[in-house]
């Protein structure tokens, strides 16, 4: 066929031009539009045919936002092909072409949208220009959602007008959806908290994450500061950082009920047994552990109630070091969270030959162990799910999942009702109170490590927990990183996140509540005391 047209006099040639696919979107569980792929032309031009006077010069110029210098760069040469600019909208192409410059053309492409904003950016991520997954979502199901690009081939003309197809054409196969385990409602609804909570206390950053504490599903992940995923220019690592899953702290005494409960389902205690913390001290090695207000004798449960670290230690020495660090890996400290999302970090957890007796003590309060905000919330599944961990997803799941087995049921309902003792009146996080539906849970403070010590002015503040105590829905985590007006406490920082939290994603989940929401008080016959909730 070439020769015939070169007979003809005129210098025409064969092309094959691509034709794009469409990005898959990216879906809430309930089908919002996380991240869509809008139709978006490229402007190009072939420099060697490129002719425009001076009035076309300056108004294609100002349509594409660029000096008169820059256009005339680009279009500088005897090149078959430079971009002018790439995804404009209709309206800036439509304005291109009606200035009829000879030698300029459109390349029909896609630009990504990201219609929630702010508030998902640290889960959906982002593309770059060429469409191509860069965090988040985006890039891991980069395989799933970028399709195949399709071709055509056509003949031009020299002025690239296309005289024939050549009939040659490859459909573009588009992209697939994925449809996340988030709900775009409580996604929001954590994200402005923890943005409020970050103001409020003057902070650095804080963090969220809700896990459905049925199916492993993460529902919220949120982080602040975020971007907007729409405007991506000049972005800073502390901006683009997923903190929830990347940044590691010692977990303090969120770590205490996993003692509990592994001297309870070893059979060495019950929740009723005392245990002697006077004087509020105590020596291993030569080195003191000290509560931070003297109880004198506690059983199991107050000792987690109060949180003591005195009788935490002594529930701890009781086992073995290879016994504790079973524990610990068994619940997902130290290991990567099998999560189809990049970033996720392994935290520390030391083998546990090397432990030393005041190391194996201060790591059952949480110190010499550390953990990402998103491990402590999956651990806390194995309370949740009446002693199993289960597997998380950012998927949306439509079965049940079998969980891995840690302790019995009888053992988990026995810590929750411990941890709900620590979240309510004479425990140490009172604020994590909400209304309409019982809590439970467990505060951490910890002064923030720089290099190999501890500051003094610098803290981080945190609550886990669960809800509702009887059959939970949800566990959530809240984290707020160095709160520098006075307070700083996870029970006062934290804590009422937490609880606002847990309201409004246990509300749109439809779950009944199940205390009385007037605050009452009620009268056991024959009681001497007075039960106020």
């Amino acid at each position: 066929g070439t020769d015939f047209y070169v007979k003809q006099g005129e210098m025409r040639y064969t092309r094959t031009l691509v034709l794009p696919a469409s990005r898959g979107r990216i879906l809430d569980r309930q089908g919002i539009v996380l991240a869509t792929s809008v139709p978006a032309p490229s402007v190009w031009a072939i420099p060697k045919d490129f002719e425009a006077d001076v009035a076309q010069r300056k108004a294609l110029s100002g349509l594409l936002g660029m000096s008169l210098q820059e256009l005339k760069e680009r279009t500088a040469g005897e090149g078959e092909f430079a971009w002018l600019r790439r995804q404009v909208d209709d309206a800036v192409w439509n304005e291109v072409k009606a200035l009829g410059i000879k030698g300029v053309h459109r390349h029909g492409e896609y630009k990504r949208r990201y219609p929630e904003g702010e508030a998902a950016a640290h889960v959906v991520g982002f593309t770059d220009v060429e469409e191509a997954g860069q965090e988040g979502i985006e890039l891991a199901f980069q395989k799933e959602l970028q399709g195949k690009p399709g071709s055509r081939g056509v003949v031009r003309d020299r002025l690239g007008r296309i005289v024939e197809d050549t009939g040659a054409r490859l459909e573009p196969v588009n992209g697939r959806d994925v449809t996340l385990s988030i709900d775009s409602k409580v996604q929001f609804f954590a994200w402005q908290r923890v943005r409020d909570a970050v103001a409020q206390h003057g902070a650095k950053a804080g963090s969220v994450v809700v896990l459905d504490a049925k199916s492993g599903e993460v529902l919220a992940l949120a982080n602040y500061p975020s971007f907007n995923p729409n405007q991506r220019q000049n972005l800073s690592g502390a901006q683009l950082r997923n903190r929830a899953l990347t940044d590691i702290f010692e977990p303090g005494s969120t770590m205490k009920p996993f003692i509990a409960a592994w001297a309870l389902e070893s059979g060495r205690v019950t929740p009723q047994t005392p245990i002697q913390t006077a004087p509020g001290t105590i020596t291993i090695t030569g080195s003191t552990i000290k509560d931070a207000h003297p109880h004198g004798v506690l059983s199991v449960a107050e000792v987690i109630q109060k949180s003591s670290n005195v009788g935490t230690v002594k529930l701890a020495m009781q086992m073995t070091p290879r016994e504790m660090w079973e524990l610990y890996a068994g619940v997902g400290f130290g290991q990567k969270p099998q999560l189809d999302f990049p970033g996720a970090v392994t935290g520390k957890l030391r083998p546990y030959k090397t432990w030393r007796p005041i190391e194996q003590a201060t790591m059952s309060y949480g110190y010499g162990v550390s953990a990402s905000l998103f491990q402590l919330a999956r651990a806390y599944t194995v309370f949740a799910r009446d002693g199993e961990l289960i597997p998380v997803s950012m998927l949306k799941r439509q079965e049940p999942v079998a969980g891995l087995r840690v302790v019995s049921a009888k053992t988990a309902r026995e810590v929750r009702e411990m941890l709900r003792m620590a979240a309510g009146p004479g425990g140490t996080a009172q604020k994590a109170q909400t209304i309409g539906y019982s809590v439970g849970g467990k505060t951490g403070t910890a002064r923030k490590q720089e290099g190999k010590s501890y500051t003094s002015n610098k803290y981080r503040a945190w609550f886990v927990g669960l809800a509702p105590v009887s059959d939970p829905r949800i566990v959530v985590a809240v984290m707020v990183d160095e709160p520098s007006k006075g307070v700083f406490y996870g029970g006062d920082v934290a804590a009422p996140v937490f609880s606002e939290v847990v309201q409004q994603t246990l509300r749109m989940m439809g779950v009944p509540t199940d205390i009385e929401v007037k605050p009452q008080i009620v009268f056991q016959p024959g009681a001497a005391e007075v039960e106020s909730f």
